[in-house]
Parts: structure tokens; sequence; C-alpha cells
């Protein structure tokens, strides 16, 4: 993060108060949610429909100023309009977690049909689960430690596995047995951590897609003959989203196929007591799947 002091928060909706003088787009009072990648709209990767990779880009609450505060200013085209029918708070997770789950089925090449695996039942697998189906996703199984949140990912409509004091390979056998031996044709792995990035790969169907959305740097052991030419699999990596998959995003709040009801559970003051508590709860692996700070 930079510069420092920095004003934290990625996920964010609101109402606009105030336009440039060359604003056209937008009114004060719209309800609007941003897209946290700002960026120049002219380089080569913004051209080509990847501004994930923008030359210049800057996220919001990691290298420019976020929305824990009162106010933020951001570009208009940054401003996504947000349908009355769609909360705020269900609008500012739908910004990070959901629709980085949904660029990552988009990378998967989810085809209607297909079986999905979520490894990772919190906020970004919880919309994983709704966004498959969504998407046409004959199946759908969630593996988690969390008993609580298989519980909600298996009202979803996933059938709920639990990796709690097993080892990879336990869990692995699990899904197979699942699956009639075969394995799944997309992966997500929303964790970050090697043994579940290994869960995600060797749970694959052949020509099956593993894409590793958690954050890690830890390096990642690979049976390469086991796991990905012999039954031409691949390993892919998502990140972040594209402005475009908002409005998709948007698209399938409203029409109900995701329904953050049961992810955003909790909401707290900005003040700075309430939110450490969040914080230290999160190091721990306690906090519920999503949490929302109102001003």
């Amino acid at each position: 993060m930079e510069p420092l002091p920095l004003t934290l928060g990625h996920e964010v909706a609101g109402d606009v108060v105030a336009c440039g003088s060359i604003v056209t787009s937008h009114s004060p009072g719209d309800r609007v949610c941003l897209h946290y990648l700002v960026t120049c709209g002219h380089c080569d990767p913004c051209v080509a429909g990847h501004e994930q990779f923008c030359t210049t880009g800057r996220m919001l609450g990691h290298f420019t100023d976020g929305g824990w505060a009162e106010y933020l200013a951001v570009p208009a085209r940054n401003a996504v309009p947000l349908p009355p029918t769609v909360s705020y708070e269900h609008a500012a997770v739908m910004m990070c977690s959901s629709a980085t789950s949904l660029h990552a089925l988009r990378k998967g090449r989810l085809i209607a049909g297909e079986r999905v695996l979520v490894v990772g039942a919190g906020g970004l697998g919880l919309s994983a689960i709704q966004l498959a189906y969504a998407l046409g996703a004959r199946e759908v199984i969630a593996v988690d430690r969390d008993e609580a949140k298989l519980a909600v990912a298996e009202q979803l409509g996933a059938t709920p596995v639990s990796a709690a004091g097993v080892e990879v390979d336990q869990v692995v056998c699990q899904v197979r047995e699942l699956t009639r031996g075969v394995g799944l044709e997309v992966a997500l792995e929303l964790v970050g951590r090697p043994d579940t990035m290994q869960m995600a790969l060797q749970s694959l169907a052949p020509f099956g897609r593993a894409v590793i959305v958690g954050l890690c740097d830890a390096p990642l052991a690979v049976n390469t003959y086991r796991d990905l030419i012999g039954r031409e699999a691949e390993l892919i990596g998502s990140n972040d989203h594209l402005l475009s998959e908002l409005h998709e995003l948007l698209r399938f709040a409203e029409s109900g196929e995701l329904d953050l009801t049961n992810i955003v559970t909790h909401v707290v003051p900005l003040e700075a007591g309430a939110i450490n508590n969040v914080l230290d709860a999160l190091e721990q692996f306690a906090a519920p799947a999503r949490t929302v700070i109102r001003p």
C-alpha cells in the first residue's frame, strides 16, 4: 500500500453527492457502487479489455484512498448505477468478492451442464456457488473446514464436503466419490494455501480447469503428469475482475440469482474499535462470511 497514511476500503457503495463540471453520466442523489480499479482507459491492456493490468492503474483502498470514509472521489466511469432493488450493503460486497468469483468462473470457461468445485465457502465461495448455477452449472460441491459456512453452502444448493481435520487426499477422495470417480470440469480455489490449491487441481476431470484465486506467496508443488499432462488439465490464475462484469453481476442480483442475505450478516459502525474487532476475527478465521462498515 502507498502512500501512507491511506484510507482503506475497496468494496464501496453509496450516493453521489457531487459531480465534476464535465460529468454528464451521473447526478447528485444517484445510487452507485464503485469499480475499485481506477484505470487510464487508453493503454494497451485497457484497450484490450484487460484493465486489471492497466499500466497506471490504482486500486481503491490499496494505492489510493478508499471507502472507509464519509466521502470518496472517483472517476465517473468507476461509479456503476445501482438498481433500486439491490441494497448498499450487498452491492458493496459484490464489488470485490462476488465480482472476483464471477471473473474466476469466466476464466474457468464454465459451460452449462458442467460441474464445479468451490474450495473455500466464505464470501467469495458463497457467491461462486450461486453464480455457477446462474451460469448453468449442473452441480456444485463446496469444501470448507467451517461447518457453519458449509451449512450455508448447502442451503444455496451445493453438496458440502468438510475438510476439518483431514488430509488433502481424503478430501479429493470424497469429491471423486461424489462424481463417480470422474472429477469436476471447473475447480475454484478461494483460500490461498498450497494444500487447497492441490485439492482443487487433483479433483479435476480430464480437460478440467483449476482456477487459483486465493492469495499466497508459498510455492505450489505439482505432480505434472498426474495432475496436468495425464488429464490434459489446466492450472489458471485469476486476478481481480472487469468493469463489464459488474453490470452482469448486478443483473444476477436483480433477478435473484445472486442473493447475499446469508453472506452479509454483520454491519459495524465506522469506528476503530468495531473495525479492529472484525479484523482480529478474520486473522483467527473466526469472522462471519462478510461484515460491512456503515458510516
